[in-house]
């Protein structure tokens, strides 16, 4: 009984060395998680019990449990290289075969699709529509999309301006009339220049004139590329600009904005509103008098100029850096990935654009998934069956773009460990050697 007792501690004593020794060949494996053999004792027994006085027969080993703590996240200056701070598993696809990781060291196939070092499985995520919308609840291959992003035509510009209450006045009615001419300085008090877009992404320049004519009242004229953007022949000189009319309280804050319509009745006259609007912009180029149309368009709804945080304050005249959001067509110039796993393309055009995100997959009991080498695991019975949701939801944790989780082996722990497993090991074949010696006692006895 004894020689049996003493081999079972020897199988079990190695294969503690097998786990400590597998652990520690891949505390430098990304995404690894460490295991832990596990064992119980061995009991004869009889149909009423064991009784009180029973021996042991020995150990046998119950499990090896994995241990799915969190590693330490490190950077690698890798963009797809992804490490998951919290819990969750990557979702990889190889023709429809399904396997979980840790592990986001991906590259790129010639396809463009997202894969693990070897490119035979996928990284699987959500998509986006053609606005750029993720498509939840619909795993797919993730893939970089490398293609132009086509060009937007402005519809709203917006600013923030001051008019400084104590700048001079220009009269422009009456005899002495001063006569708006861009091209003069005297004729207006200030210029802003905002460039704009029409539908194939050609800049044109949108220049703003403010004219304080009295009191708590200024008109601005608006040109594009140098003439009047209702005007589709000529120059501005013989077809000027419509002036748009500010109003502001004693306090410095607008009122209105009264637009004189040039539709015909029955259309408002003039247009109250705290915007301007050019409904009537054709895009082309004026040379030497002539309009000609460069064949694009301007945005369908018109340009709307917003102008309502615009203020008269007795301050400089100035704006704030204006934004509006039309663009020019832009090439992919790199990838950013933020902590819920989107995929943002940054374009030459200073745009960016989602083009998918990575969804985590979380288990009832992740200890039930089955290793299938590549530091990746299989669905079981005793998993449960995934459950997928972008990260940062709920308990699943953030990505780490640019960074991998390292294996979390406790190097110092599995060093100590094997020198109890050692110890283990030749205190079992001590007692082994033992009954050895007392079985040649008996033997010399007869």
């Amino acid at each position: 009984m004894s020689f049996n007792i003493g081999l079972s501690g020897l199988y079990a004593a190695n294969k503690q060395l097998d786990v400590t020794g597998n652990n520690i060949a891949n505390v430098a494996t990304a995404g690894f998680k460490s295991s832990r053999a596990e064992f119980e004792d061995v009991y004869s027994a009889t149909r009423l019990g064991s009784g009180s006085k029973v021996i042991g027969n020995g150990v046998r080993l119950a499990n090896v449990s994995q241990q799915f703590t969190q590693g330490d996240i490190n950077n690698t200056g890798n963009v797809l290289d992804m490490g998951i701070n919290g819990s969750g598993f990557f979702t990889m696809s190889n023709n429809g075969s399904i396997s979980y990781t840790r592990a986001g060291t991906f590259k790129v196939d010639n396809n463009g699709y997202i894969t693990n070092t070897d490119y035979t499985s996928r990284l699987q995520g959500y998509g986006v529509d053609a606005n750029g919308k993720i498509i939840n609840g619909v795993l797919t291959d993730l893939k970089i999309d490398t293609s132009n992003l086509a060009p937007k035509s402005t519809s709203l510009v917006t600013s923030t301006i001051n008019l400084n209450s104590s700048a001079p006045k220009i009269v422009d009615t009456g005899a002495n009339a001063v006569v708006f001419d861009p091209t003069k300085l005297e004729t207006y008090t200030k210029q802003f220049s905002t460039p704009i877009y029409d539908s194939q992404g050609n800049s044109h320049v949108m220049d703003q004139y403010v004219v304080k004519t009295d009191d708590n009242t200024w008109k601005v004229y608006t040109l594009v590329d140098g003439r009047n953007p209702d005007a589709t022949g000529s120059d501005p000189k013989t077809t000027p600009p419509v002036a748009s009319t500010m109003t502001f309280d004693s306090s410095g804050k607008l009122t209105q904005v009264s637009t004189p319509s040039t539709l015909p009745p029955p259309a408002p006259n003039p247009i109250i509103s705290s915007d301007l609007k050019l409904t009537g912009w054709v895009p082309g180029t004026v040379t030497n008098g002539t309009f000609t149309p460069n064949g694009a368009s301007a945005n369908p709804a018109g340009v709307t100029i917003s102008m309502a945080k615009t203020t008269q304050y007795n301050a400089d005249t100035a704006r704030s850096i204006p934004t509006q959001d039309g663009y020019a067509t832009g090439q992919i110039t790199n990838l950013t990935i933020d902590g819920t796993g989107t995929l943002f393309a940054n374009f030459s055009n200073n745009q960016s654009k989602a083009i998918g995100q990575v969804a985590l997959a979380s288990f009832t009991n992740e200890q039930g998934l089955q290793p299938v080498g590549g530091t990746s695991w299989k669905e079981t019975f005793a998993s449960g069956i995934p459950g997928y949701d972008a990260p940062k939801t709920g308990t699943l944790g953030e990505v780490v773009s640019n960074s991998l989780e390292e294996s979390n082996v406790n190097l110092t722990n599995e060093l100590v460990d094997l020198i109890k497993g050692q110890s283990n090991y030749q205190a079992n074949a001590k007692t082994i050697s033992t009954q050895s010696t007392i079985m040649q006692t008996i033997i010399q006895m007869t």
